[in-house]
Formats: structure tokens, C-alpha cells, sequence
């Protein structure tokens, strides 16, 4: 496992407080399970033309309670099917962030988003917390992942993990 493994670089996609689930993938696909037909639907409660905005490697930068109401695991698959490489959030719902580690999407918490703005160029380190907006030159530090969450985002997730049997 390399610190390589650890950052990720992209242009920043900024939403508010308080998106949900039904906000991040509508419920009429909460039986679906192919990250590409989620990703095309993607936010489109709050941005329908999110999906074509995103690029790979892209960050979403969200509020407070980021991915509240029903635990779907359908919302992060969304997310990562877009091709957003992390999530950064002032905080979200314990479920959304289980969700997302689950299935190898990282997310870090951090208390001050505000130094983020949208199209902002982002460099995130998780195994430090630290995300430099290059564009402004400011620095924020998030929460530090544990050793064993940042084990599970090495290798794509908690079932690819479990496959490996580590």
C-alpha cells in the first residue's frame, strides 16, 4: 500500500447542506445496480446535467448531513459511477459514509468547506486529511481516515476486501 494510493486530484464539485439520498439517485432505481445507468441519473434532483459536468477523478465537496435520509447504497454507487474520485464533506450521515466506504468510495470530513468553490482545482491526501485547493493556495485539514478504513479503500471496497479474505 503506497501513499499514492491515498490522493486524489480533480476539479471541485460544490453542493449545500442537507442532500439526500432521493436528491443523489431518484428511488425508481433502488433496483438497479449498474454503476454506469446510476451515474446518468446522478443528482438529478438537485443538477441534471451533472453527469456530463463530472470528469474522472473529479471531487465533490458537499455541506452538512451530506447523503441523509434512506441508506441506499445506490447513492455512493451513483456518485463513483460519475467518475468523482472522492467526497469531501463538512459532515454527512453515518449510514451514507459506511456506504460509501463499502463500496471504495472515499469521503473525508471536513469543518471548513468554505474555501472551496466550484471548478476550484483540489488535491485530497487521505492518509493525512489535507486538502490543498490549488487554485486559492488555502489548505484545510479533515479527518483523518484509520488504517483499516484506508485498507478497505486500497483495495475498491469492504466486499473486495472480503474476497482477498485480509
Amino acid at each position: 500500500m503506497s501513499d499514492q494510493d491515498f490522493r486524489f486530484q480533480g476539479k471541485a464539485f460544490v453542493f449545500g447542506d442537507s442532500v439526500n439520498t432521493d436528491a443523489i439517485i431518484h428511488a425508481n432505481f433502488l433496483s438497479v445496480s449498474d454503476e454506469k445507468i446510476l451515474a446518468a441519473h446522478c443528482m438529478a434532483g438537485i443538477s441534471p446535467d451533472f453527469p456530463s459536468r463530472v470528469g474522472k477523478g473529479d471531487i465533490l465537496v458537499t455541506g452538512s448531513n451530506f447523503g441523509c435520509g434512506s441508506s441506499r447504497e445506490q447513492a455512493p454507487m451513483a456518485i463513483k459511477g460519475c467518475g468523482i474520485a472522492c467526497i469531501v464533506a463538512k459532515s454527512c450521515s453515518r449510514l451514507f459514509y459506511r456506504n460509501a466506504i463499502n463500496i471504495g468510495l472515499p469521503i473525508l470530513e471536513c469543518g471548513n468547506i468554505g474555501i472551496f468553490n466550484p471548478g476550484d482545482k483540489l488535491e485530497v491526501d487521505l492518509s493525512t486529511g489535507v486538502i490543498n485547493n490549488v487554485t486559492s493556495g488555502k489548505k484545510e485539514q479533515g479527518t483523518v481516515l484509520p488504517d483499516f478504513l484506508l485498507d478497505i479503500m486500497t483495495v475498491g471496497g469492504l466486499m473486495e476486501k472480503l474476497k482477498k479474505g485480509a
